[in-house]
């Protein structure tokens, strides 16, 4: 008889449903660049889902630059490469486990040296900015979204603060992929219960004393413990 290997196979989520829907519909020219997609009430409607649900989808399509949202004036479909609109929304659980590896590679060699960067040259307003976002991911306990955006925030403040143009450009220009690959791992460790989202909490503040204290080798020390750690759970969580 031949043996059958068995893998576990995980159920997509709604969000991740609706964003692969509207990316077939911009692949197959549904919707054309320049287009504005249908109202979160609207598409909600169309799905039968919650609105949380469709804000979520439209949240991925943005940061792998299929869409562009616009304060007032709703979602628009953004010139794309008809090629990459093939691919799935990378979230790290439609990815390899090789590709997510490579990413946590590319944050501890980058975010590190930020941190150590930023902690020579932050200024009072940065501090003030950091401190802004840390206050919002310890009201974010038991709401995931506000949490994970605060501290997507937090971490470019700190890229920021380094002084460094080309960096926060470089940085700019890959963040929204890398947010978008990340996602379903920020989901996985670090909202996945309070204790953990306390966890992060502390981390982060532990980064920000160091900068706070212009303490460079402490901040770097701190940084790469963060990502270092989030990246053992999370590969220890998936290999279970």
């Amino acid at each position: 008889m031949w043996a059958m290997a068995i893998q576990h196979v995980r159920p997509k989520k709604i969000y991740e449903i609706i964003a692969e829907h509207v990316t077939e519909m911009i692949k197959n020219g549904e919707v054309k660049p320049g287009d504005r997609l249908a109202s979160v009430q609207q598409l909600a409607e169309d799905f039968n889902v919650g609105r949380s649900a469709v804000r979520e989808a439209l949240s991925a399509l943005k940061a792998v630059g299929l869409v562009e949202i616009r304060q007032g004036e709703g979602t628009f479909v953004k010139k794309i490469d008809h090629n990459l609109a093939g691919y799935a929304i990378p979230s790290a659980a439609l990815m390899k486990q090789e590709d997510v590896r490579q990413l946590f590679e590319i944050r501890k060699i980058v975010e590190t040296g930020a941190a150590s960067l930023a902690a020579a040259n932050r200024t009072a307003d940065d501090l003030v900015e950091m401190q802004k976002h840390l206050d919002e991911m310890n009201r974010a306990v038991g709401d995931g979204e506000l949490g994970e955006k605060a501290d997507v925030e937090f971490h470019m403040a700190i890229v920021r603060s380094t002084r460094n143009d080309m960096l926060y450009k470089l940085l700019e220009t890959v963040s929204d992929t890398m947010q978008a690959s990340m996602f379903e791992a920020r989901k996985i460790y670090l909202f996945s219960e309070n204790n953990n989202m306390k966890k992060l909490y502390e981390e982060h503040m532990q980064i920000f004393t160091a900068i706070k204290n212009q303490d460079s080798k402490e901040a770097y020390e701190h940084m790469m413990n963060h990502i270092s750690g989030v990246e053992h759970s999370l590969f220890q969580s998936e290999n279970k």
